[in-house]
């Protein structure tokens, strides 16, 4: 929370700050205040906007949940899984009508797969992990010199359907500290980056007590009183600290990072089961929250990928028990049929017979898994080889492989955005296109899903 200006500046120490002249103070608290993450309230861009093309949007997802599972998770041992003599006994594999899964190494979501779709056609642009990671979450080429201003797919939905006076921003961003962000949008619609403890928010609390804080922050008040009635910066300034007033002290938002051994032991106690946990608060609490990426990794599996500890099944374990669990209660409160889960990795890894150091090396196939947001379950889109290594029937109706910016045209569409939309407000003067090369038709949603 140290992105949010009142918490630093008002529960900051008694110390040589207070003592520095009025006019070294107010200088930081403007600095502080247009240097701040700027999550949300700030104005949104008013622009001419362009949609190249008459679509219909799904619009059946009010939220959704990204997993992304980075390093590339094996595709052959997760959503398209084969059969060889180098599978361990452990992964123990069974069919649920047709689909054929390891229910050794994920039998609790071998329970929920009448409520998913598997992709199995998907493929990606790029074998380098930067790169394809950043392909996956803007939906176009990191390398292309537009793609600079790129804005993040939660940026985009955060620019879309931000509710006003929301608790918390309308992108969170949980287990990591950094990432990307809003690009050139405002930056109202940068990610909020935490990782769940299962604790209330580090920062909302001052260590000298509410009383203290609230005459802290009655004096920036004071002290900004002719600021505030400033055009930008002072408005601006405001919009920051009244959001960030609004996390402190505040007991709701505190029950939604909170939460019990017993849950967190549910959800497999683990930093992913966490943040699976802390998604589902947040999309109960009704937050303002609709757009939560999660990452979970390091899936790179060069070595040892059937190992006991530190390897696929320790990650895959972590995956099966936290997202079951997350599907189970968004079920139970109502809410899976608004909710678009998501969960991929940047690539897949080769094929058939383990490398000499017993792991499997990239490769662009890949598969995904996605459900809720009344998407059709016990699906599966694609098929490939025998091996895994290539897709042998697409299974959608563009009859080819499914890349990451046909997934992006898919999550705004269940959001209920149109994916062809083209902003004219880009500093570059290109126009920006939510979905590249949209004028043409190049990409879109995989509608099969809800087939």
């Amino acid at each position: 929370m140290k992105d949010r200006f009142a918490f630093d500046v008002t529960c900051a120490p008694q110390t040589q700050f207070w003592n520095r002249p009025l006019v070294h103070r107010r200088l930081f608290f403007r600095h502080m205040a247009s240097a701040t993450g700027g999550f949300f309230l700030l104005p949104t861009l008013t622009t001419e906007r362009l949609a190249r093309a008459a679509v219909s949007t799904k619009n059946t997802a009010k939220y959704c949940i990204f997993v992304m599972m980075r390093g590339g998770p094996s595709q052959i041992d997760t959503f398209d899984f084969k059969e060889g003599p180098w599978m361990p006994a452990s992964l123990r594999p069974a069919s649920y009508g047709d689909i054929r899964w390891p229910q050794g190494l994920m039998p609790k979501l071998a329970e929920q797969l009448g409520s998913v779709a598997l992709i199995r056609s998907m493929r990606s642009w790029a074998a380098v992990h930067v790169l394809a990671q950043s392909w996956v979450q803007i939906g176009r080429n990191p390398a292309a010199a537009a793609s600079r201003i790129a804005p993040h797919i939660g940026s985009v939905v955060s620019m879309e359907l931000s509710p006003p006076n929301a608790m918390l921003p309308a992108f969170v961003f949980l287990n990591s500290g950094s990432g990307i962000g809003a690009g050139y949008l405002p930056p109202k619609h940068n990610p909020f980056f935490m990782t769940p403890t299962g604790s209330a928010l580090a920062n909302t609390r001052h260590p000298d007590g509410n009383e203290r804080f609230d005459r802290r922050y009655g004096l920036l008040l004071a002290m900004d009183a002719e600021l505030r009635t400033s055009e930008p910066l002072g408005i601006e300034t405001h919009a920051y600290n009244l959001a960030a007033r609004t996390t402190m002290y505040n007991s709701a938002l505190d029950e939604v990072f909170t939460f019990d051994a017993s849950e967190r032991l549910r959800y497999g106690n683990t930093q992913f089961g966490n943040a699976c946990l802390a998604a589902r608060n947040m999309i109960r609490g009704n937050t303002g929250v609709r757009f939560i990426q999660i990452d979970q990794g390091n899936w790179d599996q060069h070595d040892n990928i059937y190992a006991a500890t530190n390897s696929h099944i320790t990650l895959a374990k972590q995956f099966d028990d936290g997202l079951a669990a997350l599907i189970t209660d968004l079920k139970a409160g109502g809410l899976f049929d608004e909710t678009l889960i998501v969960c991929l990795g940047e690539f897949g890894r080769t094929t058939g017979n383990l490398t000499a150091t017993q792991g499997r090396d990239h490769l662009l196939q890949q598969a995904a898994l996605v459900a809720g947001a009344r998407v059709t379950g016990g699906k599966v889109i694609g098929s490939t080889n025998s091996a895994g290594s290539a897709t042998a029937e697409p299974g959608w109706a563009r009859g080819r492989d499914i890349r990451a910016e046909d997934m992006e045209a898919t999550i705004y569409s269940a959001m209920g955005i149109d994916w062809t939309t083209v902003r004219l407000d880009d500093p570059l003067g290109r126009g920006f296109y939510y979905v590249p090369e949209s004028d043409r038709d190049v990409y879109g949603p995989v509608d099969e899903l809800w087939a």
